[in-house]
């Protein structure tokens, strides 16, 4: 650890850990404690990330603390106010200088002590990320183990990257890979799937991790995230499928639309002209002006959706605005890193 900022950020093996926190304060000393023990072994260079998702307790004051006690290689980043995991998270990202970066919760219910087992597998089978599969879940059934069983069956079928369990935090990645996304909503449950997008799935592997139960606080989750999960899958199915190409998605319903419009019109034309029976009150004759309408509304929306998605595409990165701390040998305590973190 005792390293220059250059020679940490060149060396193939060089370890970012990010741990995103909120409202965590009695977990903030054993959290460490346990990742210095868990990496202890670890012979390459590393640095630990914590990311403060704007905590209202007693969470920041401990991160200062340990911060200044650990020395340097320990780093805080703080939000001004609560963005979200998947924003904490894609903090951590973009402030992490190793070249591989490894995740995990920070409720001490993800073991430290299986990364350097998780980075020698990462580069034995040359993957792109190693997902942690917690076989033995330490959480309550109804609440926690089986929403996610039907999740992460339901994720694997819908986008194709057949994973035992998306939930678990615990993953280790090679760097140049995951700065090639962007984080943002709740993105971190399908960071797989993103990935998935930017390398091949069989670059993407998983093992099997230690679980723990929760020793302090209160979980984050419950029963509703079922519901939020299945609207992240949607959004991350045509994202990955019609994300560069949102015309093609509205285009072909549009068409449908149309198309099946269009045959009933030219049927009520036949009847109207060719039978010589009257059509004006025929419920089919709505029916099929309500297709035409569909159709034309979405076709402009596909267009639109493509002028968005350029204009996505070419625009900046968007700022969440927060306060970092990085241990200082040259000063006591700590003091001000920078003013700002993308996610």
């Amino acid at each position: 650890m005792n390293t220059t900022a250059i020679e940490f950020a060149t060396h193939p093996r060089s370890l970012s850990v990010i741990i995103p926190l909120y409202q965590e304060e009695d977990n903030v000393a054993p959290l460490l404690a346990r990742v210095h023990e868990g990496l202890a072994s670890y012979a390459d260079p590393w640095e630990l990330i914590l990311v403060d998702d704007g905590s209202r307790d007693g969470t920041t004051q401990r991160l200062k603390q340990e911060m200044t006690r650990y020395g340097q290689h320990v780093r805080v980043i703080r939000f001004r106010r609560n963005f979200g995991q998947t924003a904490a998270m894609q903090a951590g990202f973009d402030a992490a200088r190793g070249q591989v970066i490894a995740t995990l919760d920070g409720d001490l219910q993800n073991d430290p002590a299986d990364l350097p087992r998780m980075i020698d597998e990462l580069f034995a089978r040359d993957l792109d990320l190693l997902q942690g599969w917690r076989q033995r879940r330490q959480d309550a059934l109804i609440i926690r183990k089986i929403p996610s069983r039907i999740a992460n069956r339901l994720i694997g079928k819908v986008t194709g990257v057949r994973l035992h369990d998306y939930g678990c935090s615990l993953k280790v990645y090679r760097a140049e890979v995951i700065r090639e996304i962007r984080l943002y909503g709740e993105m971190h449950r399908f960071i797989p799937v993103w990935i998935a997008g930017v390398t091949a799935p069989q670059r993407i592997g998983e093992t099997v991790v230690t679980h723990r139960a929760r020793q302090f606080g209160q979980s984050k989750y419950g029963i509703s995230r079922t519901f939020r999960v299945l609207l992240d899958l949607l959004a991350a199915f045509f994202f990955l499928r019609f994300g560069a190409r949102p015309g093609h998605f509205f285009g072909m319903i549009g068409i449908g639309f149309g198309v099946i419009g269009s045959l009933m019109m030219a049927h009520l034309l036949v009847v109207k002209f060719g039978l010589g029976e009257d059509i004006g009150q025929r419920p089919l004759l709505f029916i099929s002006i309500l297709l035409l309408i569909t159709a034309a509304q979405l076709m402009t929306t596909g267009v639109l959706a493509e002028l968005l998605a350029r204009t996505f595409f070419a625009s900046t990165d968007r700022t969440h605005h927060c306060i970092a701390w990085q241990s200082d040998a040259d000063q006591a305590g700590w003091h001000v890193e920078k003013d700002n973190a993308h996610s």
